[in-house]
C-alpha cells in the first residue's frame, strides 16, 4: 500500500515509471525488432531511450502539478484514460499514432467510432485507466518551493539535453524511425500530433482556391457515374486474379476494365481529396464536384460515409435524406445510394450530369455488417470487432462478402445507367484506400503511407462505358488524380487545368 502523503518529485517518477511500464510495450518492441539489442550500441540506444522518456514524461507531470494542483490531477487522469484507449487500438489493430491518424479519429462520426466498441476496450479503460486514476485523485501530494521547482525543472532540462546530444551517433537511426517512434510513445503520440494537426489545418486554405472557368464542348446528352469505394483493396476482386469469385457479376458485363491503381494515402479524408482534385499540391483547390456545378454541369452527390472536403452543392444527398423513399433491406447499406437515382438522372435539364456515390461498404472492423444476409457468400464470417481474435478464414469471408456486394452494387449503377438509351453513359470506380487483413500482423489502414504494406494502398480502379461513347486508353498504372481529367474528357468540357496525360479515355 503506498502511501498517502508523497513528495511531488517521487509522485511524478512513480507516474511516469507507470506509464513507461503499462503503456510503451509497442514502442519498446518496434526498437527490440530495429535495433541489435545484443550489441553494446544496442544496449546503450535502449537504455538511453527508456531513461529519457522516464524523465520527458516526469518532467511534465511536474510542470503541470506546479502550476495547479487541479488541473495536474485532472490532466494526469486524464492521460491515463487515453493512454489506455490508445494502447488498445495499438495492440488491437497495429495502429501508429500519427498525425495522419489523428486525423481519422477527429474526422470520425458516431457510428463509425461505435463499431470499435469491445468489452476488451472497457478491460484496458478500467485497468490501465481508471483504476490508476482513483489512486492519483486520492493521493495527497506535498507542495513544492518556488526554488526548489526552478532547480529541479533546470536539472531535469540539463540532463535531458545530456542524454540527447550524448546520443549523437543515433540521432539518424532515431530520425529514420522517427514517425513510428513519435506514433508509439505515450502521451507525445497523441498530445504533440494533435496540435501539429489543427496547426496544418489551420494553415489550410479556409477558402478553397478556384480553378480556371471551363467551357462544355458540346450538347451531347452524357453521364457519368463516379463510385467512391471505402478500403476496397484490388487483389481481392477476381477481376484482378484473385482466387474467390468475388465478381460474379462484373465479370460478366461487357465493356467493363480494370487497371492497376495506387491510392495516395491509407485514410478516407486525405485519399477522397486525391480523387477529386485536379492535382496533389497539398493546397486545397476546387474540387471536381464543386468545379463542375460550377460551369454549368449537372452534380448530384450522395452518401454513407464521410471525410470528404467540403462540398458545395445544391444536390448532397446523405442517408437521411433518401431514406424516406428507400424501400426494403437494402436501405441499411450502401443500396440505398442507388434509390431513385436513374429517374434524377432522366428529369435533369441538363445534358452534362456527373453522380458520385460515396460508398462505406468494405469499412471495418464490422465486414460482416456492411451487407445484407443473402450476400454472405463465404463462410464462416468474423463478427469480432478485435479482428486478432478471428480466424484468418473468418476474417477474409467476411471482408471478401463485402467485395461481392460491391459487385452487385456496381452492376446496378450499370443496369440503371444502360437503361438512359438517349445518354453516353460511364462509370469509374476507384477505391479511397485498401485494407490490411492481418498481413504482417497489421488490420484496416491508415499507417503512413511511406511504411504502410501494399495492401494499404494497392486499389482497384474499375471503368465501364456504354456502347460507342468512349474507347479506352492501354492505361497501365493508374492515379486517384485520373479521375478529374477523365471525368472532364468524357463530359466534353474543356479547361485549362485539363490533362491529357491523365486522361483515361481516347
Amino acid at each position: 500500500m503506498l502511501k498517502n502523503d508523497i513528495k511531488l518529485t517521487h509522485f511524478v517518477l512513480l507516474m511516469s515509471f507507470l506509464t513507461l511500464l503499462l503503456f510503451h510495450f509497442p514502442f519498446y518492441s518496434f526498437v527490440f525488432k530495429n535495433v541489435d539489442y545484443k550489441s553494446l550500441n544496442g544496449i546503450i540506444l535502449i537504455m538511453s531511450l527508456m531513461i529519457l522518456m522516464l524523465v520527458a514524461n516526469a518532467f511534465a507531470f511536474y510542470l503541470f502539478y506546479f502550476l495547479s494542483r487541479f488541473v495536474g490531477k485532472f490532466l494526469l487522469v486524464l492521460t491515463f484514460i487515453i493512454n489506455a484507449i490508445a494502447v488498445y487500438f495499438i495492440n488491437t489493430y497495429s495502429v501508429v499514432i500519427d498525425e495522419s491518424m489523428i486525423g481519422n479519429v477527429l474526422n470520425t462520426n458516431y457510428s463509425e467510432s461505435s463499431s470499435f466498441f469491445s468489452v476488451k476496450l472497457i478491460v484496458y479503460i478500467i485497468v490501465l485507466g481508471i483504476l490508476p486514476g482513483i489512486y492519483i485523485i486520492k493521493t495527497k501530494v506535498a507542495t513544492v518551493p518556488l526554488k526548489r521547482f526552478l532547480i529541479t525543472i533546470s536539472l531535469s532540462l540539463l540532463f535531458m539535453l545530456t542524454m540527447v546530444f550524448a546520443n549523437a551517433s543515433h540521432w539518424l537511426w532515431i530520425d529514420k524511425n522517427s514517425k513510428t517512434l513519435g506514433g508509439l510513445a505515450m502521451p507525445w503520440s497523441y498530445s504533440v500530433n494533435i496540435s501539429l494537426f489543427y496547426i496544418h489545418k489551420s494553415q489550410k486554405n479556409e477558402k478553397e482556391i478556384l480553378l480556371p472557368d471551363a467551357a462544355i464542348r458540346d450538347n451531347k446528352k452524357s453521364v457519368m457515374v463516379l463510385v467512391i469505394g471505402e478500403s476496397a483493396r484490388s487483389q481481392n476482386f477476381s477481376l484482378y486474379g484473385y482466387r474467390k469469385n468475388t465478381n460474379p457479376l462484373l465479370s460478366k458485363i461487357p465493356h467493363v476494365f480494370h487497371f492497376d491503381a495506387t491510392s495516395d494515402a491509407t485514410y478516407t479524408t486525405a485519399g477522397v481529396k486525391s480523387i477529386l482534385e485536379y492535382k496533389n499540391t497539398g493546397d486545397l483547390y476546387e474540387i471536381l464536384p464543386n468545379y463542375l456545378e460550377r460551369n454549368n454541369v449537372e452534380v448530384i452527390w450522395r452518401t454513407t460515409n464521410w471525410g470528404e472536403p467540403p462540398v458545395h452543392i445544391k444536390n448532397y444527398q446523405n442517408r437521411e435524406f433518401l431514406m424516406p423513399n428507400c424501400k426494403g433491406e437494402g436501405c441499411n447499406y450502401d443500396e440505398i445510394l442507388l434509390t431513385g437515382l436513374k429517374d434524377q438522372i432522366a428529369a435533369s435539364k441538363k445534358n452534362k450530369i456527373l453522380v458520385i456515390l460515396h460508398t462505406s461498404t468494405s469499412h471495418g472492423p464490422t465486414y460482416s455488417k456492411k451487407y445484407p444476409a443473402r450476400f454472405e457468400t463465404f463462410k464462416p464470417v468474423c463478427n469480432s470487432v478485435e479482428l486478432g481474435n478471428c480466424s484468418r478464414t473468418e476474417l477474409v469471408n467476411a471482408y471478401d462478402n463485402t467485395i461481392v456486394y460491391t459487385d452487385y452494387i456496381l452492376s446496378e449503377v450499370i443496369d440503371d445507367l444502360k437503361q438512359l438509351k438517349e445518354y453516353n453513359s460511364a462509370m469509374i470506380f476507384v477505391s479511397d484506400h485498401g485494407e490490411s487483413l492481418g498481413e504482417k500482423n497489421l488490420y484496416m489502414h491508415g499507417l503512413p503511407l511511406s511504411m504502410a504494406p501494399k495492401e494499404q494502398y494497392e486499389i482497384p480502379f474499375i471503368v465501364w462505358v456504354s456502347d460507342g461513347s468512349k474507347q479506352l486508353k492501354p492505361n497501365k498504372i493508374l492515379s486517384q488524380h485520373h479521375v478529374f481529367h477523365s471525368v472532364l474528357n468524357f463530359l466534353g468540357l474543356q479547361s485549362p487545368v485539363y490533362d491529357e496525360k491523365m486522361n483515361i479515355f481516347k
